[in-house]
């Protein structure tokens, strides 16, 4: 384990924490930097603070914590989502999905007002590259792999808690806007984990002990 990037994702939890205000409805995210974010924000005692999970591991992680989680089903906006992510490129595109929650993560961050990406220093790029995670429909899966070219199932082929299945496009990447409408035209693609930097407010970037907050030109404001 690298000591030094562990300590970043706890820095860069803790400065997110501080950006939560009582009585928001919060979008929680999955992933080791959101297992940091989640302490800092339990010890805030934000008694008002209500919460949806883009996993059933982050649910149980918040709930052991004393946060209040609730279903998203009802809940047509969030003030804030936070989340982590593998790649973040200098405009602001990122790539999420390494923990096979992405199409959560969309629909999550989509629905927020204000959508922070927190990440540690490594997981900054000049330019995004594969893998980019996709969830693929188990009916027609052959024929869906087929189009995609470039695509194989991860090991063990996991399932998502949707039912999907889990999938890497190991390609190019010299547009991600390109990419992005041509894995959203194929059919039996649930979603691919490249998120636009139209949905993002600011990036939270932890270099040692500081946190760089970046806001995205062009974001959500």
């Amino acid at each position: 384990m690298n000591t030094s990037v562990e300590h970043e994702k706890l820095v860069v939890g803790r400065a997110a924490s501080a950006l939560v205000e009582d009585g928001m409805l919060l979008g929680l995210g999955t992933g080791s930097t959101v297992s940091h974010l989640l302490p800092a924000l339990a010890a805030r005692g934000l008694t008002g603070l209500r919460c949806v999970s883009t996993s059933p591991r982050t649910e149980e992680a918040a709930r052991a914590l004393g946060l209040a989680v609730e279903p998203f089903d009802p809940i047509a906006r969030l003030d804030m989502a936070i989340d982590g992510a593998d790649q973040v490129d200098p405009e602001g595109w990122l790539v999420k999905g390494g923990g096979a929650a992405h199409t959560r993560e969309k629909i999550v961050a989509g629905a927020a007002e204000r959508f922070v990406v927190i990440i540690s220093s490594d997981k900054e790029v000049e330019a995004l590259g594969p893998p980019i995670p996709l969830e693929l429909l188990a009916f027609g899966l052959g024929a869906t792999l087929g189009a995609l070219e470039h695509a194989v199932l991860r090991d063990g082929t996991p399932v998502t808690p949707d039912g999907g299945l889990i999938a890497d496009y190991l390609g190019d990447v010299p547009d991600p806007e390109v990419l992005a409408l041509r894995l959203d035209a194929v059919p039996g693609v649930v979603n691919h984990g490249l998120f636009t930097p139209a949905m993002v407010a600011e990036v939270l970037i932890a270099r040692g002990d500081q946190v760089e907050h970046r806001t995205v030109s062009g974001g959500r404001r």
